[in-house]
């Protein structure tokens, strides 16, 4: 059973950024809890926050409602709340509802880590510490709610089919649409994080691509969900 579960910390070089972890659903079950450890982290001084939704599944939008509530009191005292490593789906009604507007989110947590640690001048081109941890201690907060569906994993791979037979075509070289076509080919069960990580690798040329534009570019291959990545694999 799953509902919401949420890990608070701390990160940036001198560790005034409260970073809530979450995992599972934020909808009118839940949302209430997600309120209360906000509410939490501002009243102990934190006007930093940084909220990694990489294990959210679903945001409603009366989950939404909760940082937008206390998204112009923070900022009225010199703070912010950023969100961090949504999945398309979560993004997808982020946007929708032009949550996007107000608030402010980014790829991975370095970065709006960095956009933090450069709002107070802090040089964060020099070798300082910057990364981030749990403090110790770190609280974890569950609400209970239905159980997550697991990834289907795909079943009857064809007869001969281990993976994309390679062109001869070095795999930097091609373009970004061709790169994603080949990773999917090679894997149908491959999500849109380790695409792009697979993308940062030198085999792919090191290429870099912020989760929104690669969104848009699944979207505009029709491979914007795991069913359609599954079909063009079956089709090659």
């Amino acid at each position: 059973m799953e509902g919401l579960n949420i890990q608070i910390g701390r990160a940036g070089a001198r560790r005034d950024i409260a970073l809530l972890k979450v995992r599972g659903y934020i909808d009118t079950q839940t949302c209430s809890e997600m309120h209360t450890q906000m509410t939490k982290v501002l009243q102990e001084g934190f006007l930093h926050l940084i909220v990694d939704m990489g294990n959210v599944n679903y945001v409603s939008s009366a989950g939404w409602g909760v940082f937008v509530s206390e998204i112009k009191n923070i900022r009225e005292k010199g703070g912010d709340l950023k969100i961090v490593q949504m999945s398309p789906e979560v993004y997808d009604v982020f946007e929708m509802l032009e949550f996007n507007r107000i608030l402010e989110c980014y790829d991975t947590i370095e970065e709006a880590i960095d956009d933090f640690d450069l709002s107070i001048g802090l040089d964060i081109t020099k070798s300082i510490s910057r990364s981030y941890r749990e403090s110790s201690g770190a609280q974890t907060v569950t609400a209970e709610k239905s159980a997550v569906v697991e990834r289907p994993k795909i079943q009857n791979r064809p007869p001969g089919r281990t993976g994309y037979a390679k062109t001869k075509t070095d795999p930097k070289l091609l373009p970004l649409s061709e790169k994603v076509r080949a990773l999917v080919i090679d894997d149908p069960t491959i999500d849109v994080w380790r695409i792009r990580k697979e993308l940062r690798t030198p085999q792919y040329g090191e290429t870099k691509i912020g989760l929104v534009k690669m969104y848009k570019l699944l979207k505009k291959l029709s491979l914007d969900t795991k069913e359609k990545r599954y079909r063009f694999y079956r089709s090659r």
